[in-house]
């Protein structure tokens, strides 16, 4: 008599992720992650990466564009813990991601022996939503579900799973049902008629718009919000994704990430609403009021812990597009309230601090060039549906001087201020693009400190053959360090200067194509031929060192 072939824990894991459109996944493997991966899907794709952290950030990437969870796969309290600076980034990212790593097996877990994770569910924490590992090996498919119901529900985010190595053989005669979840919620509608009496009210509002109105696709819901009432638009300060279109007329920029400085900038409102962001992002100290006299705050966010830690402002929880259309809605506009006249917006945009002050050259040959000129010759170079995936946190002002973002989904960056996030999700970026009808060109610009945070997402890219240009401003120092010890008058700090790094012989040894470009004409020909080109090219720039102000 012949018999069925048993259905294996792993069998059933594959057969939900093929029914949850899951069939990606980013890892480097280890020991006790090979009996997942043993005899891998032919319908499922690896996407191999050289370290914990690249695999993350590239599966983030990948994520933000498909706007669909992710599959890690990492090695066991050693790959996890290369991988928890871009677990900490996808957690302020909000992005949904289900992170698994193996652990040893069942019968040796009491004794811990080499590479346990002896406390799997702690490890993670605080940047998981959910940290789990199953009691049987039965529950392990059944726990796959209830991580993805947990990674997509607002506010999204990573989870983990834990699974010892011997329970994807064992046998599974269970069923496990691919569910769907909600992953937005509406805010109370009372609390919206009250926000919208008070911004009907105001004599001058302003809006505060943050990431998540990006994540929600919602840059055409705010733009009719801003114009019914005809307030100026700020984004949120250090914000990943920009918020509201940067060549509209009531765009005014980013708001700084220090206290007084911030509060400076919204004096002469009455009223202010933050929607989608925290309030407020803060990182250098420097004192001051929360918010200027007269001006009270309203909040809306889709994390109850947001709209708990706040220092100040009147609170509600939901879903950042919903408000904004409930607002539309309701929000009554005084007839006095006249179309306002473009207002003036900041040079520098969405970053939340000016440029630093640098000697320009003159002529296309003069060297180094300075960072603002770099970038305006990479704008004037790229099509305009560019991606920019930025990383270079010394000349952030000069990039988005030089870069306005005025499409959506075109601009990524990491809400933790964690390096080593962008260039591996500029893969992950470039491998979604890749999938779209009409793929768009990606850009990365990393700076040479960053770049080697996860420098071996490079061979990634190279394997995969995708047509990244990643651009490397070469400064050959730690500039956004020397501006934190003058502002926190630590002289003599070492360690601040990284000269020596050979960048493009770097990318040329992971399989990229690298160059040299000195001057505008070396960029305009690098950057041209890039485009043209089936695999990843790293262009290194040297740029004038400059210190950067902080606010």
């Amino acid at each position: 008599m012949s018999h069925s072939p048993v259905r294996t824990v792993r069998a059933a894991t594959f057969d939900l992720l093929r029914d949850l459109q899951i069939t990606t996944v980013f890892g480097n493997p280890g020991s006790t992650e090979e009996t997942f991966l043993k005899e891998f899907p032919a319908d499922f794709r690896y996407v191999h990466t050289l370290a914990e952290a690249s695999a993350v950030g590239a599966a983030d990437g990948y994520a933000q564009i498909t706007r669909r969870p992710a599959l890690v796969n990492v090695h066991t309290a050693a790959g996890l813990s290369n991988a928890m600076s871009n677990i900490m980034t996808a957690s302020m990212n909000r992005t949904p991601l289900i992170i698994t790593a193996g652990n040893q097996t069942r019968e040796m877990l009491l004794m811990e022996p080499w590479l346990t994770n002896v406390e799997p569910t702690e490890l993670p924490k605080p940047w998981v939503k959910w940290s789990y590992e199953p009691v049987r090996a039965d529950d392990v498919p059944a726990a796959f579900m209830r991580a993805y119901a947990m990674a997509t529900q607002a506010p999204a985010g990573p989870v983990f799973l834990s699974v010892p190595l011997d329970d994807w053989d064992q046998p599974f005669d269970g069923e496990v049902i691919a569910r769907s979840t909600s992953t937005r919620y509406a805010p109370d509608p009372d609390r919206m008629a009250e926000f919208a009496s008070r911004l009907s009210a105001a004599k001058n509002p302003a809006f505060i718009f943050g990431a998540a109105v990006a994540r929600g696709e919602g840059w055409e819901h705010a733009v009719r919000l801003a114009e019914k009432l005809e307030a100026p638009v700020w984004a949120a300060p250090a914000s990943e994704r920009a918020p509201f279109p940067e060549d509209h007329r009531l765009y005014r920029g980013g708001l700084p990430f220090a206290i007084g400085p911030l509060s400076e900038k919204l004096d002469g409102h009455d009223l202010a609403i933050v929607i989608g962001a925290p309030v407020f992002r803060y990182y250098p100290y420097v004192a001051g009021d929360y918010l200027p006299a007269g001006l009270t705050l309203l909040h809306v966010s889709d994390d109850p812990s947001e709209t708990a830690k706040a220092p100040v402002g009147d609170s509600t929880v939901g879903d950042a597009v919903l408000a904004i259309d409930a607002l539309i809605d309701l929000v009554h506009v005084p007839a006095s309230r006249a179309t306002r006249d473009a207002i003036e917006a900041q040079p520098h945009r969405l970053a939340p601090h000016p440029p630093a002050t640098a000697v320009s050259g003159s002529s296309a040959d003069a060297t180094p060039l300075t960072a603002q000129r770099l970038f305006d010759v990479l704008r004037e170079v790229s099509p305009p549906q560019t991606v920019l995936v930025e990383e270079s946190p010394s000349n952030l002002a000069e990039l988005h001087t030089a870069w306005p973002v005025v499409r959506p989904d075109s601009f990524f960056t990491m809400a933790s201020g964690s390096l080593g996030f962008s260039l591996p999700a500029a893969v992950g970026i470039a491998l979604a693009e890749r999938e779209r009808d009409a793929p768009r060109p990606v850009l990365a610009v990393i700076g040479d400190g960053s770049l080697q945070y996860s420098v071996q997402a490079l061979w990634t890219a190279a394997r995969e053959r995708l047509p990244l240009v990643v651009v490397v401003p070469c400064n050959a120092e730690y500039a956004i360090l020397k501006a934190f010890a003058d502002l926190e008058q630590t002289p003599g700090v070492p360690g601040l200067d990284i000269a020596g790094i050979d960048t493009a012989g770097i990318a040329r040894g992971y399989g990229c194509t690298g160059v040299d470009a000195a001057t505008e004409d070396d960029v305009r020909a690098a950057v041209d031929e890039a485009w043209k080109r089936p695999g990843p090219t790293v262009i290194a720039v040297p740029i004038q060192p400059t210190v950067p102000p902080l606010v």
